[in-house]
């Protein structure tokens, strides 16, 4: 695998390595080892999917309070997805900063977020899947979330949003010293 930090603290880009042959292709997509040697959690609790219908279907901006933080490693299976990790941590050198990353099943790319940083994506495929592999268990007492499109963040999403449920929509504006209480 090959691993390219981005503009985000903790925050990584991870490509395959793709072997091929006359059968086809193979590459891994986690390697304990491989993750703790670049300082990443590797601990996997839990697997999640998430299948979106249709091309514009936002989901996010979500965290999880302590002690329930959960690192999150994202891959998409199927279709394709605009991935943003935004840094919400207060003692972050990347505070307020994101990072973005095209995850396409072509592609193989996933993108390492860690414990502390809100995550979204936006689909650019109908009937796009995504897979998570995470470090915490869901608490949903903990669970937090920003607005996708609080112009606090500059996030400049690459299509327009079509489908969203009613509480990522509805979340207040940012206010940094109140972020983490969020619901």
């Amino acid at each position: 695998m090959i691993f390219t930090a981005t503009n985000v603290a903790g925050v990584w880009i991870v490509d395959p390595e793709k072997l091929s042959d006359e059968r086809g292709l193979f590459y891994r997509t986690f390697c304990h080892d491989e993750f703790a040697a670049h300082g990443l959690n590797p601990a996997v609790v839990q697997g999640n999917v998430s299948f979106n219908t249709h091309r514009g279907t936002l989901r996010g901006l979500h965290s999880q309070r302590p002690p329930w933080e959960e690192a999150k490693l994202v891959r998409c299976s199927r279709g394709a997805i605009y991935d943003v990790a935004l840094d919400l941590r207060p003692n972050s050198p990347s505070y307020l900063k994101h990072a973005a990353a095209t995850l396409t099943a072509e592609n193989g790319r996933m993108l390492f977020v860690p414990e502390g940083v809100y995550h979204g994506f936006l689909t650019l495929e109908d009937n796009s899947e995504v897979h998570y592999q995470m470090s915490q268990y869901y608490h949903p007492d903990s669970s937090v979330g920003v607005r996708w499109d609080d112009p606090a963040f500059g996030i400049q999403w690459p299509e327009p949003v079509c489908m969203i449920s009613e509480r990522d929509k509805s979340f207040p504006d940012f206010a940094p010293l109140s972020a983490g209480a969020r619901e």
